[in-house]
């Protein structure tokens, strides 16, 4: 899987409860229809271990089956939507990309 992973937090004038809302309300129904998405996880930033960490509301991974699935999503109509959606909102984000490598598999221990 290749990963679009995104870190955000709300515009200052928003509630965390609000800002999780609508990502995972408004702003995913215009982010489903990407072209090429395979998976989509979502995390509610509820805790952090620090002070540094303490300014972000969720995270997002976006995942495809290649890069060039992801390119080709990224200049498809529908990221350009949701990118409309996102508008002027005024938060900040972090956007990085890259290959995924499973170090754990579910349901199986660490060793």
């Amino acid at each position: 899987m290749y990963n679009l992973i995104v870190l955000a937090a709300r515009p200052h004038d928003w509630s965390h409860e609000q800002f999780i809302q609508w990502w995972r309300g408004e702003h995913a129904d215009v982010t489903y229809p990407l072209p090429g998405l395979r998976r989509w996880q979502h995390t509610e930033v509820l805790d952090a271990m620090d002070d540094k960490s303490r300014e972000w509301d969720g995270v997002s991974i976006l995942s495809f089956d290649s890069r060039e699935d992801l390119d080709a999503a990224l200049a498809s109509p529908e990221w350009q939507a949701a990118v409309d959606n996102v508008g002027k909102m005024r938060g900040k984000r972090i956007l990085v990309m890259g290959e995924e490598k499973t170090m754990v598999e579910v349901g199986s221990a660490a060793s």
